[in-house]
This record gives C-alpha cells, sequence and structure tokens, in this order.
C-alpha cells in the first residue's frame, strides 16, 4: 500500500459521504497519512468540511448526483460516513471498480435495519430480539400480539435514536408510527417493531476488520435518552463467557458484510447471553470515548484499515468516559461559556468542539472526555465538566 501527495497532479484522494463530528476526525486521521480529503454533506460549513481540504454540498440521497460527483472527482476511497446516501449508486460505482468503504454491500445493508436485521436473524442465525416490520398503522395493529407490550418502534433508516419510541399499549401505536415517519430518512414509510428487552448492560463492540485480521476494542457502555447516545465509557466489564460469545457474534457478521474499517457492533447483554441489536459500517458516536481511552482511537483504528494497513495490538490506557453536550435552541450564533472551569476539574480530562454552523432544536455539539481510576471516577469528571459548560444560541444579526 503506498499513499501519493502530488499537488500539481492526482493526490491519493478519499471522499467524505457525510462531515458531522464523526467525519471530522476520520478526515484529520486521512491527513495524518497523506490521503487527500473531499467532504460532502447536505448543508455547507459541516465540522469535517472545516478540516477537509475540499467540500461539496448536495443531496447525496441523489443517485445521479453522486455517481456524477465519483466520476468527476475520481476517490480513490468512497468512505460513506452517515445513513442518507443513495447506496444504489454505492452499488453501481463498486461494479464500475471505485473502492467503498468498508464494501457497497456493507453500506447497502447496515444502513437498512430491515436488510442487516434479516441479514443477522435469518440468514447467520444470530440471536436478535423478536421483531417484525409494518408500513402501516393496521399492520402494527394486527402484528403487534406477536411481540407484545412494552416494545420498540424505529425507522427502519435513521440514526442517532431519531423517530425511536416506546410503546406501552395500543394507544401509542399512531403517534408512534407518525414520528417514526417523520424522522426516518430515505423516504420510506416503514418500520422496525422489537419487542423489549430487559437487558442488564447495553454495549457497544468497536470491531476492526483490517489486513492483518479481526481486532477488538475493549468494550464500552453507554447511557441513551430517547436512542440518543448521552455518556459512555470504557472498558464495560464482562465475564469470560459473556466476552467470547460477544466476539463470536460481531466477528460472523462484519465477515459476512465484508470489507476493511471499523464497525460498531451494539449487543444487549441479558445474563450470561448475548443478543444482537445493531451495527454501523463505519466509527460510532458512543466510541467518541476512545479520543482519550485508547492508544489507537476509532477513527484511528478505521482509517489504518481502510487504506489496507496492519492494526497491530490495540492498547487501553485507563478507565475513561465520555459525555456529550447537547445544546437546545434556534440560531446560528454558538457560543461556549466556562471551558476553563471545565477543563480544571480533572488534568485527565480534554474537550471537542464540534463547530456545528447551527441548532434547530436539540443537536450534539460537543463532548467531555475524562480518564480516571475507575470507570466510576472517568464518568464523574466527564458528565462535571459537561455540567459546567454554558452554551448559548443566537441568531446572527
Amino acid at each position: 500500500m503506498s499513499v501519493t501527495t502530488d499537488f500539481n497532479g492526482k493526490n491519493t484522494r478519499a471522499l467524505l459521504l457525510g462531515s458531522g463530528e464523526l467525519g471530522k476526525e476520520v478526515t484529520i486521521e486521512l491527513m495524518r497519512m497523506g490521503v487527500e480529503v473531499i467532504a460532502a454533506d447536505r448543508y455547507a460549513n459541516a465540522p469535517a468540511m472545516q478540516v477537509a481540504q475540499k467540500h461539496v454540498v448536495m443531496d447525496m440521497r441523489d443517485e445521479d448526483a453522486l455517481i456524477n460527483l465519483v466520476h468527476k472527482l475520481q476517490p480513490d476511497y468512497i468512505i460513506p460516513e452517515i445513513e442518507a446516501i443513495a447506496t444504489s449508486a454505492l452499488l453501481t460505482l463498486e461494479g464500475e471498480g471505485y473502492k467503498v468503504i468498508p464494501s457497497a454491500n456493507a453500506a447497502n445493508t447496515t444502513m437498512n435495519r430491515e436488510e442487516v436485521r434479516r441479514l443477522a436473524a435469518e440468514v447467520l442465525s444470530l440471536p436478535t430480539s423478536p421483531y417484525f416490520f409494518a408500513s402501516s398503522v393496521e399492520e402494527i395493529e394486527e402484528k403487534i400480539s406477536t411481540v407484545g407490550f412494552p416494545c420498540v418502534m424505529k425507522p427502519i433508516m435513521s440514526s442517532s435514536g431519531k423517530g425511536q419510541s416506546v410503546l406501552k399499549s395500543v394507544a401509542d401505536i399512531e403517534t408512534a408510527f407518525n414520528y417514526a415517519v417523520s424522522n426516518g430518512r430515505g423516504g420510506m414509510d416503514k418500520v422496525i417493531v422489537e419487542g423489549f428487552i430487559k437487558f442488564n448492560k447495553e454495549i457497544t463492540l468497536l470491531t476492526v476488520n483490517a489486513v492483518d485480521g479481526i481486532h477488538f476494542c475493549e468494550p464500552i457502555g453507554h447511557h441513551q435518552v430517547n436512542g440518543d447516545y448521552r455518556e459512555s465509557w470504557q472498558p464495560e466489564p464482562l465475564n469470560e463467557e459473556v466476552m467470547v460469545e460477544a466476539k463470536r457474534i460481531a466477528s460472523t457478521i462484519i465477515s459476512a458484510l465484508g470489507g476493511y474499517g471499523i464497525f460498531g457492533v451494539e449487543l444487549f447483554i441479558v445474563g450470561n447471553n448475548v443478543i444482537f441489536s445493531e451495527l454501523s459500517p463505519r466509527p460510532h458516536d458512543t466510541g467518541m470515548v476512545t479520543m482519550i481511552s485508547q492508544d489507537q482511537s476509532e477513527f484511528a483504528l478505521h482509517v489504518r484499515a481502510l487504506l489496507g494497513l496492519p492494526v497491530g495490538k490495540i492498547t487501553q490506557i485507563s478507565p475513561a468516559a465520555s459525555a456529550a453536550i447537547v445544546a437546545e435552541g434556534d440560531g446560528d450564533v454558538i457560543t461556549y461559556g466556562n471551558l476553563n472551569e471545565a477543563l480544571a476539574v480533572t488534568p485527565m480530562g480534554q474537550l471537542r468542539i464540534f463547530g456545528k454552523p447551527e441548532v434547530h432544536g436539540e443537536r450534539r455539539v460537543g463532548v467531555c472526555l475524562a480518564r480516571g481510576f475507575s470507570i466510576e471516577d472517568a464518568l464523574l469528571n466527564a458528565k462535571k465538566m459537561r455540567s459546567l459548560i454554558e452554551v448559548k444560541i443566537s441568531k446572527h444579526e
């Protein structure tokens, strides 16, 4: 594998499809390896655009526009970072010889909850919660008895908990369906309804497929609000039996999907049983803790793997935690105050401000990171840092 820097000709080039906070860190890691990055997203001044050499504002759900952009730029790597992409275009482009990360099949399958759940449960026979798919309130009412109450409804295409609801009775169905459809991506009026799992733990097992084999980061525990991550910590302690089964499930499904890169495999732990939940073929939001917990962050691991480089040994530095900073308001001027007080909480703390250009409603805008002598210590530090940061939102005059 080699990288070429030729500013009078053609550099080794990556097209990033999705330019949020995770894409920003991927961009930085690619640039550290000498790769030119073109960051694309639906809006201007997205976080990754602020650090990439070039950027493009476009609707990535437009199949023809996406194919034309790739033909124009001739990237060596196409890296999907969000769900709102015309995955049919990725399949076409891979057929033409372009390299899609980790593969067009992986992107196409995992960006649709129906596809990935059918792969896991029906093809690979991995343990999952009971589930069904539906496209109307009437269809849900007919099938709801197969999973019972409480249950969880999600759009088949969404991220960060958007459109997700917990249903406690038949009376919740219509409201939850309308909420899911209005918050889903890809224009699909279809949902997945899952039986509620009374789990002991919910973890992310970051799994890397690379030229030197499959590698695992230490398990990451996390706390969610309405399906969106608020805090994560690493390592989440698991007994040996559970750890072996978690690795088996993760390696089975990423091997079936194919391609090099990092996969965020979400799992429920119920006693000594492990149940597959979801998967993303890219860095995971709960994995932002790895920016302080490991010698190689999930973003560095993703880039090494996708470039065809060996990952080697992943070393956990210490217990660590992350706490997402979530802002609420309406405006395009965002001010972050009390940063000195926040960083004074612990000498083992760090801060990342994503640089998102605007907030309309509720939006994740940064993350506090902290190490500790224990998970509890690290989590306490990260949450205290977050509590001290004042985010003010206003509109530009």
